[in-house]
């Protein structure tokens, strides 16, 4: 009877053992895959110390920070787009806020390919431009094939992106290291929905801000 409990416990303390070695692997992989890639090519746009994302009037001061993490497959990004896309881009060109987009990549292939593309458009100064096309040109079905590389291509296209450069740009992924740094930020901040915003570094709520373009300005002009 001493054999067996003296077996058991040397059984139970290997079990142990590799539970903890599974769990200590497991942690060091997941903080191994949440950290940035060094090196990455990035856009001339895009600021690290902002989350890799893609920014406007970075060198304002004084005035409302927005930050926007989206998906160009989801389909309420779209419907944040139709409802503040225009003000957004108000926002930008009368240099009433630093906007800063943050392409994240949780749909699957076609939203990686889409945030590269997003990051070649930014390059040649076409982003929002592009921004606009794809949500307005958005499928119904995920991953259908509509975002491969040819369809973003034709997207440029119709934007006026008609570069070899912009080509090459999208066909070699030339900032997939930066998408999946965007998404590392990304999940290290917790975010796990899109859209999300943050206006001066605080979560504005979806629910009643969203959707509502009264109180989404107020939101990030400070009205009541």
């Amino acid at each position: 009877m001493a054999q067996q409990s003296g077996g058991d416990k040397i059984t139970r303390n290997i079990v142990i053992g590799m539970v903890v070695l599974v769990i200590s692997v497991g942690i060091a992989f997941s903080m191994l895959g949440n950290k940035s890639i060094g090196g990455a090519a990035i856009p001339s746009s895009v600021s690290k110390s902002d989350g890799y994302g893609i920014v406007f009037n970075g060198n304002l001061t004084g005035k409302p920070v927005v930050d926007l993490w989206e998906d160009f497959q989801c389909p309420i990004c779209a419907r944040f787009e139709t409802t503040n896309g225009a003000y957004m881009q108000t926002l930008i060109s009368e240099k009433r806020a630093k906007v800063v987009f943050h392409l994240l990549s949780f749909i699957g292939p076609e939203s990686v390919l889409a945030a590269n593309a997003g990051a070649c458009a930014a390059d040649e100064s076409k982003f929002l431009q592009f921004h606009t096309y794809l949500y307005g040109h958005q499928s119904t079905t995920e991953n259908s094939g509509l975002w491969s590389n040819d369809g973003l291509i034709k997207a440029g296209t119709a934007v006026g992106l008609t570069s070899s450069t912009f080509k090459s740009c999208i066909t070699s992924a030339k900032y997939g290291s930066w998408v999946t740094n965007v998404a590392n930020d990304g999940s290290n901040k917790k975010i796990d929905s899109t859209p999300t915003v943050f206006v001066n570094g605080k979560a504005i709520d979806r629910n009643t801000q969203y959707f509502d373009p009264l109180a989404f300005s107020g939101a990030v002009e400070g009205k009541k």
